[in-house]
């Protein structure tokens, strides 16, 4: 009797991100999956690896064919401020397992705690992606997602917008605000306005080469959004795109923003320039349940959903905490919302590279 092709065994792997073959599969096969996103890519690890100074690894499960059956791409994560753990993916706010079925997913959750294991990260943790199985704490309750639907011109998207922020909207593109899209010729000028707008919310900024070694990594799939105003940056945004739908990812602006409107006019103008890019969702990223950013987008009209991320902790080993929002944070977030942006950007990208 033949044996159904699910119930045939598994084989498990490392898979060889120096190999540009073996990627190519891998990236085919994220790109397919109903759960596949930009943090899932080879290049996204390879470019977190390269611009943050940590390790990339990925974990494949194949059939007897050889045909691949699920695949976990994980950043290993060293801090001195905030220990080691094996993240999937590193610096991402997706990721997790990929997988054909329960038995593809439960077998590289474990290969992935194996290996943590061997590499001496007490904690694990899975940003979306399948349910790894017994033994990992669910937490859908911190983080909310938000997805909609591109509408279909212009004047649409504005009416997609509830009443109250769409007259918002339109007091940025009242205002002499300029757009300009571009590639890494935009960078010099998006980075010290994302460095302003992070440390303004008390984080510490990411190092500069990880969006540079991003835009490497992704070419045409990644692009960068900014508006000025008289001649200065006010507001821009690094954007991946995936699948037909646009993820604005690092974005920011300075304090004169606020009253320019300039990152309404910067994300209406965005939703327009990924339309004509051939998008059909966009993907506002995620916020913290209960905070500022979270109203801020339920304001476009994004509907949150609850998003499932995975961990799991060595026994007798403290859980990694890196939430903003935990307690033992809050006087140095305080401090360092204070810090000149020079200094910021300066020490950020130092602590910043090991959050992941």
């Amino acid at each position: 009797m033949t044996m159904p092709l699910l119930a045939r065994p598994l084989g498990l792997r490392a898979a060889d991100l120096r190999d540009p073959a073996e990627c190519a599969r891998l990236d085919d096969y994220a790109r397919a999956h109903p759960l596949g996103t930009p943090f899932h890519l080879s290049g996204w690890g390879r470019a977190v690896a390269a611009g943050c100074r940590q390790r990339a690894h990925c974990l494949v499960a194949e059939r007897a064919d050889g045909s691949l059956a699920g695949l976990l791409p994980l950043t290993e994560i060293r801090s001195f401020l905030f220990g080691r753990a094996l993240v999937s993916s590193g610096f991402g706010v997706g990721g997790g397992i990929l997988a054909e079925n329960e038995a593809a997913a439960t077998a590289l959750a474990q290969a992935g705690w194996a290996l943590a294991e061997r590499l001496g990260c007490p904690t694990m943790e899975l940003r979306g992606g399948a349910a790894p199985g017994q033994g990992w704490t669910l937490d859908d309750e911190t983080y909310l997602g938000f997805v909609r639907p591109l509408a279909a011109s212009d004047d649409a998207e504005l009416a997609a917008i509830p009443r109250k922020h769409r007259a918002e909207v339109r007091k940025g593109l009242a205002g002499e605000l300029e757009v300009a899209s571009g590639g890494r010729d935009l960078l010099a000028t998006h980075y010290p306005v994302y460095a302003e707008s992070v440390r303004n919310l008390g984080t510490p900024v990411f190092p500069r080469a990880l969006f540079g070694e991003v835009m490497q990594a992704f070419g045409a799939d990644c692009d960068i959004v900014a508006v000025s105003h008289q001649g200065a940056v006010v507001a821009a945004v690094l954007n991946l795109y995936m699948n037909g739908t646009v993820y604005p990812y690092w974005g920011g602006g300075t304090q004169a923003a606020r009253g320019l409107r300039a990152n309404e006019r910067l994300y209406f103008a965005l939703m327009c320039h990924a339309r004509q890019r051939g998008c059909t969702r966009f993907d506002f990223g995620r916020s913290k349940a209960g905070t500022g950013p979270a109203a801020y987008k339920k304001n476009w009209g994004f509907e949150p959903r609850p998003l499932a991320y995975y961990k799991r902790t060595a026994d007798g080993m403290p859980a990694r905490d890196v939430n903003p929002l935990s307690p033992r944070y809050q006087a140095r977030i305080a401090a360092w919302k204070k810090m000149p942006r020079w200094a910021a950007m300066l020490v950020g990208p130092v602590i910043a590279r090991g959050l992941g």
